[in-house]
């Protein structure tokens, strides 16, 4: 109980700079929805960039931030150089990437079909070898148990992040009404889609100066046999990292294209991609766990076989993920104001994604049988069989069925993956998972959803109350049945 209740408090940390962190960019959303119409498609294209980015972080990080997990925590490997190691190898790769991509630059602009925008891929070039590389001291971070750091940076950045929205895309304009003298020497009213771009690259900028400390105090030399050992590890996780990604934001990538008019498949995606984010109350969740969890799972094989927990920490994390199911689609009538009206069409697939994020959760917790018997190569064979299906289904239904199909595709590809790496799991590395008290939840939660959506309550507060009734009889079944409330004494007599 001690190691979950050591894995609740980190993840209570992460989970916060995630959730408030996210919670800011949310804010965002109704910005880039109001100053973007869904018409423009201007959404679109910052959705569709940042996709190619997400693909192009996975492939410079190689898979080393787990690497560098497994290798630290292996008796007799020296942390400080396994860590010198892995920021040598995935610099020395982001720094080519730079190189590369800037000298054809132009070239890889009109392959993505931004001809007239070079300057988006290149900002983006360099943001997103900016990033790779600071995951590897945001890694360090998590290894070293120094949440506050970890979650202080991120905030920062992402505070950084939209008051530079804001001054770009809200005080600019104003100004340049009001006494455009002030800016136009730098500011065009023309380039709002651009300055998201230099937002980002000016934020990617700063934070790497947060990380002074923790690129000093060790030797910078390479162990080739550590190194060589490494990137045998990391290579099946940076191919099922790769498609994996894909799995994520091949939709968006390959949207444009698959509508004869390029201009109505950005007008698609950029709805999609709006009222998408209203489902990423779960994504961080999610994430928060994972932040945690990694070096948790590593650092307990270390001391012994610990599938109880593992066990235990799969039953939370379902428990958890349904009730902010539920809590999102019960407030559906307050988060739809995230995105402008003209968005709200896109509104029918939050469900559907939020369906899809849990299946991911699910997934990501079973994938630590093949990572702690190090056999990665299964990460790699899901991961491209969810991508086959998701991309599959994303071809053939999308063209005719705009992007709910895309949201019904990612819950396929995710829902075979979870089943496959489960019953693989089950052979290769057992573990005991509750299955009837997961069973129970996911029954319960979904008669409370259903009751949501069938009880006939056209008063928006009165249909706000219900929801709320129904939550707090799940979370009343959880206070009951699963949370360990001796320790709370206040909340264990409220229960009795």
């Amino acid at each position: 109980m001690a190691g979950l209740k050591s894995l609740a408090k980190d993840t209570a940390i992460y989970g916060m700079s995630s959730i408030i962190g996210r919670f800011l960019n949310y804010l965002l959303v109704p910005l880039y929805t109001a100053v973007l119409p869904a018409a423009s498609g201007g959404y679109g294209v910052v959705s569709n960039v940042y996709a190619y980015t997400a693909l192009i972080l996975v492939f410079l990080t190689f898979g080393m931030e787990t690497g560098f997990f497994r290798f630290a925590n292996k008796a007799g490997d020296d942390p400080k150089k396994v860590y010198a190691n892995v920021l040598m190898f995935v610099g020395g790769l982001s720094l080519a990437f730079v190189a590369l991509c800037l000298t054809f630059l132009h070239p890889i602009a009109s392959f993505l079909e931004y001809p007239d925008h070079a300057d988006y891929v290149a900002m983006m070039i360099l943001v997103v070898a900016l990033d790779s590389f600071q995951c590897i001291p945001f890694a360090y971070l998590r290894y070293q148990k120094r949440p506050i750091k970890f979650a202080g940076i991120k905030l920062f950045n992402i505070v950084g992040n939209i008051l530079l929205n804001l001054f770009f895309l809200l005080l600019c304009p104003w100004l340049y009404k009001v006494q455009p003298g002030l800016i136009d020497w730098f500011y065009d009213p023309d380039y709002l889609v651009g300055y998201i771009f230099v937002a980002n690259l000016i934020m990617s900028a700063v934070q790497m100066l947060f990380f002074i400390p923790e690129l000093r105090g060790f030797s910078y030399r390479i162990d080739r046999k550590l190194l060589k050992e490494m990137i045998a590890y990391s290579f099946p996780i940076l191919i099922f990292g790769l498609v994996g990604i894909l799995n994520q934001t091949v939709d968006k990538m390959i949207y444009p294209f698959l509508f004869e008019d390029r201009q109505e498949g950005l007008v698609q995606l950029g709805i999609y991609s709006a009222t998408s984010k209203v489902a990423l109350v779960m994504a961080m969740f999610t994430q928060a766990f994972r932040y945690a969890y990694e070096p948790f799972v590593f650092g307990k094989n270390r001391e012994g076989d610990n599938r109880d927990m593992y066990a235990k920490a799969m039953k939370y994390f379902f428990i958890f993920s349904l009730l902010a199911f539920l809590v999102v689609m019960g407030y559906m009538d307050i988060l739809r104001y995230m995105v402008a009206r003209d968005y709200w069409e896109g509104l029918s697939v939050v469900a559907i994604v939020m369906l899809a994020e849990i299946f991911k959760g699910i997934y990501f917790n079973l994938s630590f049988w093949y990572k702690l018997t190090d056999e990665t190569q299964w990460g790699a064979y899901f991961s491209l069989i969810g991508c086959v299906v998701i991309l599959a289904l994303n071809v053939w239904l999308v063209p005719t069925y705009g992007y709910v199909a895309s949201a019904w595709a990612s819950v396929a590809g995710y829902g075979v993956i979870t089943l496959l790496s489960y019953f693989i799991g089950q052979k290769k590395y057992p573990v005991d998972y509750p299955l009837k008290d997961m069973a129970v939840y996911l029954l319960l939660a979904g008669v409370l959803y259903a009751l949501s959506v069938w009880i006939p309550v056209h008063n928006t507060v009165l249909h706000l109350l219900l929801n709320t009734v129904l939550i707090l009889v799940f979370i009343g079944y959880i206070l009951k049945k699963d949370l360990p409330l001796k320790s709370i004494p206040i909340l264990n007599r409220l229960v009795r």
